[in-house]
């Protein structure tokens, strides 16, 4: 490949934004990893996709990718022309990105050796940019197709863990036929679940992230608005049971010889949220405690089945694994996520640092591993 020889910088195209609810988490994301790769040893392409699909040349420009004011960030505020579009050609014997704009010659940017694909949710990293990138034969950072949507889909990401022995907690999935049919149908099939398994309930979308979407429910009298509240983000919706314990979450990372587990992290109760919401997340900045306070032996046993559901689910390059220690003791498994955030407060590059592998270092690992591997089926 071009991008080994000694005499050419390989081309980083950071793609972010999307038309996920978690829009504003990746331009948080991608500012991040703007501002982290090496630009003595890469060069970088920024593409941000607007919110209806469009693919942006957007600015450089990390600062502009931030929170300031408690107001989230967008792809369309960084783009450098509001109808201008990035075309990546479906073709593997060609890697020449063009840009077009109406009325004007369509302008070459020269070709991209790798993809960094920033994308939180449906529609980036969900398996859908992944497929693109295989047909084009560009490689990427991170999962490919099916542990892409595996990782995006709550609900068989649980089927695959089960199968796999692994330990999940108690749910029940309400699919859109399901809802659309015979709600009142649907709504005692999770009624019937609250019976067997206790209030609270949490119902969230089964194929968003970024706890968005998301409803913790006491009773029966909240319960609609909160199926409603996930059926915005998803018409598949997921319930959980409550699960009473600690919250902690273990990084992977693809190294030669294979998956590695972080050290782990503790999410702690946040006394202004209800739980560990979108608010707590990314506005109020809620801070996790690296390294989590866990004895020897709960640390192996976490780090031992964060790399088996990365395993599990066929992922590659890294992994972010979420975790509740239950007060017997024992771990379950909550999700995976295959494009962890990367923001400055992100959980994953953090239990990296307190595991010996700086920021930078991290994000040039990650291009490196995806430089090196090919698409198509391996």
């Amino acid at each position: 490949m071009s991008s080994q020889t000694s005499s050419h910088k390989p081309r980083v195209a950071v793609v972010f934004g999307g038309r996920s609810s978690e829009h504003a988490i990746s331009v948080l994301t991608a500012g991040a990893v703007l501002r982290a790769i090496d630009r003595d040893k890469y060069d970088v392409l920024p593409i941000g996709i607007t919110t209806d699909g469009r693919w942006a040349l957007t600015a450089d420009d990390p600062e502009r990718m931030a929170i300031a004011d408690r107001r989230l960030p967008s792809v369309a505020e960084l783009a450098e022309s509001a109808e201008g579009g990035v075309v990546l050609p479906v073709d593997p014997t060609n890697r020449e990105v063009v840009y077009t704009e109406p009325g004007s010659v369509p302008k070459a940017l020269g070709e991209v050796d790798v993809v960094f694909p920033v994308l939180h949710g449906p529609y980036g990293e969900d398996g859908t940019l992944q497929g693109l990138l295989e047909l084009s034969g560009v490689p990427y950072v991170g999962s490919g197709v099916l542990a892409s949507a595996v990782g995006q889909d709550k609900d068989y990401m649980k089927r695959v863990f089960t199968s796999f022995g692994l330990p999940v907690g108690p749910y029940e999935v309400i699919r859109p036929r399901e809802w659309d049919n015979d709600p009142a149908a649907a709504r005692k099939k999770i009624v019937d679940f609250a019976a067997e398994h206790g209030w609270p309930l949490f119902v969230k979308p089964a194929r968003a992230g970024s706890s968005i979407g998301i409803t913790k429910v006491d009773d029966l009298g909240g319960l609609d608005e909160a199926i409603e509240e996930a059926r915005r983000h998803d018409p598949k919706i997921l319930v959980e049971a409550l699960l009473r314990g600690r919250e902690i979450e273990c990084g992977v990372l693809e190294f030669a010889d294979g998956p590695r587990a972080s050290v782990p992290a503790e999410i702690p109760p946040v006394s202004a949220h209800d739980f560990y919401d979108f608010d707590a997340k990314y506005i109020d900045s809620a801070a996790g405690i690296v390294p989590a306070p866990l004895s020897d032996e709960e640390t192996a046993a976490v780090q031992k089945l964060a790399v088996a559901a990365f395993e599990a689910a066929s992922c590659e390059g890294l992994v972010r694994a979420d975790f509740f220690l239950q007060d017997n003791g024992e771990f379950v498994i909550n999700e995976i996520n295959t494009l962890p955030g990367f923001t400055p407060i992100s959980m994953y590059p953090r239990m990296w640092q307190e595991s010996g592998v700086s920021y930078p270092e991290l994000i040039d690992r990650l291009l490196q591993a995806a430089l090196e591997r090919s698409t198509g089926l391996r």
